[in-house]
């Protein structure tokens, strides 16, 4: 299977139009390739706070419709990183009255929608995204012809429970596109390691490159392989970051070390 991050460099100088046709551009150009996956929130730049309500998006607008159609042209699968959604298709349940998302959208190789994952982990504790924008509450995983991804977003990759519910849901390939700082780039690169060594599953991790809001971002996308092994990791600049890695080396790790198998769950908590 060959899969291409693409590390798309977001800066305040180029229109959000500019950066979206040249994203759609740098995904058409992945023709032959498997699986092109996009970071978290590249539209904006993902601690532009104070544009995420301005630059808010329903679920099918201008970057959905951008995207699914570079999706097809291309012929792959595309996990377009993500977008601020703001929720209101008129159907009335108690998401879909305005609120903000941070949403990432994947689509088949014909350009269908497969899977739109509201992240669940909002980041900033008391301020920026942790208080603009609404938290996702369900796993999402996608069915590929080689693989099964589970769909996870930036922040969210601190918390291992939730990387192993997507395990449970049959995942194998754990697709994580970030706005990640490069004050804390040492974090990313260990975490997505013990993602993959700890769920014995690939782990495909898409930055960002450039200055966001004033803040330095990290880049060095990365794929690592189910025994923790680094297959390939960009820099800090734009890259496309490229790489062939086996899904059935999933099946084999699990089975030849079926530490999994040896979970125990449901331990009784200590009475004080």
């Amino acid at each position: 299977m060959r899969a291409s991050l693409i590390q798309i460099r977001v800066d305040e100088d180029e229109s959000l139009d500019s950066r979206r046709r040249r994203a759609a551009a740098l995904v058409k150009d992945q023709a032959g390739v498997d699986l092109v996956v996009l970071p978290e929130l590249w539209t904006t730049g993902a601690f532009a706070f104070d544009r995420f309500a301005a630059e808010a998006e329903p679920l099918e607008g201008p970057t959905f419709e951008a995207m699914a159609k570079a999706a097809s042209d291309a012929g792959v699968w595309l996990h377009a990183g993500s977008i601020p959604e703001r929720s209101g298709s008129g159907s009335g349940s108690a998401a879909d009255d305005g609120t903000l998302f941070n949403t990432s959208l994947v689509f088949s190789p014909s350009g269908e929608l497969a899977a739109a994952y509201r992240k669940i982990h909002r980041f900033g504790f008391d301020k920026g995204e942790a208080v603009l924008m609404g938290a996702g509450n369900k796993l999402v995983t996608v069915r590929l012809p080689q693989t099964t991804v589970g769909v996870a977003t930036c922040y969210d990759l601190r918390f291992p429970e939730l990387f192993r519910s997507l395990v449970d849901a049959g995942a194998e390939t754990l697709v994580i596109p970030a706005g990640w700082p490069e004050s804390r780039r040492s974090h990313w690169t260990l975490l997505a390691q013990a993602r993959a060594v700890e769920n014995q599953a690939y782990v495909l991790a898409c930055g960002t490159a450039g200055t966001h809001a004033g803040v330095p971002q990290a880049g060095h996308s990365i794929v690592v392989d189910p025994w923790g092994e680094v297959l390939a990791e960009a820099g800090a600049d734009e890259e496309i970051l490229t790489v062939e890695f086996d899904p059935a080396k999933v099946a084999t790790t699990r089975e030849q070390f079926p530490a999994l198998k040896d979970r125990v769950l449901g331990l009784e908590r200590p009475r004080h």
